[in-house]
């Protein structure tokens, strides 16, 4: 039995619609890949700001009220389904509902979603003594993130960038439902 079904698949028709289906990958990816980038930007300075604002209780890393709500109003946000993301774009933004500015925005949302708790966990990784001991050899604030903090925390927040971008490349098919062109097209197509 082959598993692969090969005999069954249409190769001619791939053949006709080459350069179609190499036109909607390149709008997948882009799709998918400008959110990522742009969430992830946004949500390092959100993580940093919310890992920062732990209190120490019995050695314990908590976080104070506000931290502890912007995480999780982030994390809030991812439960959100897309298609009604989708949809709503286009009432926030003042743009057409087959706009791929719908896709990217909505997608950032759920990057950040995704990035903020990732980057929060990302700078609580990063040794409380080593960023003291920057400090104490006279680094600005700025030039310890940069330096001894983000270095550090890249694990992590690749890990995040991972799992976000995975996502993201599988909510881009869903954008097609209201008539932006991706990958997803080829799903709600019902002849060649």
């Amino acid at each position: 039995m082959n598993l692969l079904l090969a005999d069954s698949m249409h190769w001619d028709w791939l053949g006709n619609n080459i350069q179609r289906v190499f036109d909607l990958t390149l709008n997948h990816l882009y799709q998918g890949i400008i959110p990522v980038l742009v969430g992830t930007a946004l949500s390092i300075p959100v993580a940093r700001y919310a890992s920062r604002r732990r209190a120490r209780e019995d050695g314990a890393k908590t976080y104070r009220s506000g931290a502890h709500a912007l995480v999780h109003g982030f994390g809030l946000l991812y439960t959100i389904p897309s298609i009604a993301l989708f949809v709503l774009m286009p009432l926030i933004l003042g743009t057409s509902i087959i706009s791929p500015v719908n896709v990217l925005v909505t997608l950032t949302i759920y990057t950040m979603a995704l990035m903020v708790r990732s980057g929060v966990d990302a700078f609580n990784a990063v040794p409380e003594h080593v960023v003291e001991s920057s400090r104490a050899l006279g680094y600005t604030p700025a030039r310890a993130f940069f330096t001894v903090e983000l270095p550090l925390a890249l694990p992590v927040l690749f890990a995040g960038i991972r799992v976000a971008t995975v996502a993201n490349i599988a909510m881009v098919s869903v954008g097609a439902v209201i008539g932006v062109s991706s990958l997803g097209t080829l799903y709600r197509r019902t002849g060649a």
